[in-house]
């Protein structure tokens, strides 16, 4: 992807996402592949609804910044996701309030209750509560890389796809089924005949 394009396109995600308040404040971080040895990443404090596309800071496959920028503290399990995943493009977190909720209570993610929670989602796990930034959170975060989506206790949520336009839609797939999941309680999965063949899908 060409660079310049990249930085234009990530920010106009950001400032999508701060629109949908699927990130608030200075929250979240947000970053996309450019080629098999260099990202662009969201800046570190900053807030995402006001970024503009000289403020992305370029990082290398091992996260060492190539020009300017402070990247952010996260970045090291956006290229856990990468290093995992030759298919993954972008890698999205934010602090959704509804996935908060979830993740604040400890409460699993029901994602199998609508055809588009299991197309767009699948299953999605919740990793423990780490410091934000620490290795324990990296290591957590790489041991469910192969998911599209992830929750972490007491902290947000994670998407990734192959384009940021699908980190983007599963970021708020996930933030609407976890806001379905409050609304409607205790209710059942489709049957597991349905589910598998709408995974196929």
């Amino acid at each position: 992807m060409n660079e310049r394009f990249a930085r234009q396109e990530l920010v106009k995600i950001c400032k999508l996402l701060y629109d949908r308040q699927l990130t608030v404040s200075a929250g979240g971080n947000m970053s996309v592949r450019i080629n098999d040895s260099e990202y662009l990443i969201t800046p570190s404090g900053r807030n995402k609804g006001m970024l503009e596309p000289e403020d992305l800071v370029l990082i290398d496959s091992k996260g060492k910044v190539i020009g300017d920028g402070k990247p952010s503290m996260e970045t090291k399990f956006h290229l856990a996701l990468y290093n995992a995943n030759p298919d993954t493009n972008a890698v999205i977190h934010c602090h959704p309030l509804n996935c908060v909720t979830l993740a604040v209570r400890a409460e699993g993610m029901k994602c199998n209750i609508t055809p588009e929670g299991v197309i767009l989602l699948g299953e999605v796990p919740m990793i423990g509560y780490y410091t934000p930034g620490s290795k324990q959170l990296v290591d957590a975060v790489a041991e469910k890389a192969s998911y599209r989506a992830i929750l972490m206790e007491r902290h947000g949520a994670i998407t990734q796809g192959r384009s940021l336009e699908e980190a983007f839609n599963r970021m708020e797939e996930l933030e609407f089924q976890a806001k379905l999941q409050l609304i409607c309680g205790d209710v059942t999965d489709l049957p597991a005949k349905e589910i598998k063949k709408l995974s196929k899908m």
